[in-house]
């Protein structure tokens, strides 16, 4: 049995020095904002694993549904001996349905920011699936494009795994570079295998994204815990509340941290201004429609083969191939 993963392990994850420019830059703007990439230190992954258990949050729940149901057709058409590329891996738990149905992979590449997380899982793996070859990749998916060279040198078909709604966190504009730029590492025929949100109505959406017992609203407060450990900031959590709510103008749901009171605050040696009621902006979470998505798809040059929903008809997975 393997003991080890893949010599070719990548580790590209951003250094605090990337997480304050950044910062720097979104609380520079008329509307200040933080990339919703730095919810996901190891602390606020562990709150979103919670999320992902309440009885509000449907998606990660209707997508189970989905791959549980079906990942033996979504095996079925990608086909044997294919190379699974997975960007934002997190725990690695939906890609396991997936990995159980295909036949004779030559390989599976998680990218994920978090290296504990990451390193948790391919061991994790590699005890499931010991004569699979995994190379874990540690970075900021949104940034990565170079694939390890024993990658991208391997034959064969490659399909890109993208589960968990994480397309709608982008733009639409942002989710067509995303794809292109992704689906510059496959050849014709390639797959992309992605989980998309459906649209619904605004008090479900509510109730997923601002649920009852908190949980998301301490999912979203810790970035101001993260931003006072690593870059020095000064946020006074109790100034500072959780909002979220449908902006049905844009087809998305927008997470907000809100200044309760006039306040400054200083990161390293900038100081800020909030008035009262003004917002950080963390999050987007795009909602469409299945002709919406196939069409936003289609910019990239992917076609639209299959997609697959659950009973409530709440989420949808599609698999789409490279033109």
């Amino acid at each position: 049995m393997k003991t080890e993963f893949d010599s070719s392990y990548m580790d590209l994850a951003p250094q605090s020095s990337t997480l304050l420019s950044e910062v720097l830059v979104g609380l520079s703007k008329h509307q200040k904002s933080i990339p919703p990439k730095f919810l996901y230190d190891k602390a606020g992954s562990e709150i979103f694993e919670k999320i992902c258990d309440l009885r509000d949050y449907y998606p990660t729940r209707a997508e189970k549904e989905i791959l549980q149901t079906y990942a033996g057709e979504m095996a079925e058409m990608i086909g044997p001996g294919a190379l699974i590329i997975e960007p934002g891996s997190g725990a690695g738990e939906k890609v396991r349905y997936l990995l159980k149905e295909l036949q004779d992979p030559s390989g599976f590449v998680p990218i994920e920011i978090e290296r504990e997380i990451l390193l948790r899982m391919t061991s994790e793996l590699i005890e499931e699936f010991p004569d699979l070859n995994i190379t874990p990749v540690c970075a900021d998916f949104t940034q990565m494009l170079q694939l390890p060279i024993t990658v991208g040198m391997k034959n064969g078909k490659k399909v890109i795994f993208f589960p968990g709604s994480t397309i709608g966190n982008l733009s639409p504009e942002e989710a067509i570079d995303f794809l292109t730029q992704y689906g510059e590492m496959l050849s014709t025929g390639g797959g992309f295998l992605i989980g998309a949100d459906l649209k619904k109505d605004s008090a479900t959406l509510k109730r997923a994204y601002d649920d009852s017992e908190g949980v998301t609203a301490e999912f979203n407060m810790n970035l101001l815990r993260r931003l006072n450990r690593e870059v020095g900031a000064s946020f006074d959590l109790n100034n500072f509340e959780h909002e979220a709510f449908y902006n049905e103008d844009m087809g998305r749901v927008e997470m907000h941290l809100k200044s309760k009171v006039p306040q400054l605050v200083r990161i390293n040696r900038t100081v800020f201004r909030f008035n009262e009621g003004e917002t950080i902006h963390t999050e987007n979470s795009y909602k469409y429609s299945e002709d919406e998505f196939a069409e936003l798809c289609a910019h990239a040059g992917l076609v639209l083969r299959k997609c697959w929903k659950d009973s409530k008809n709440l989420f949808c997975v599609y698999y789409f191939e490279k033109e």
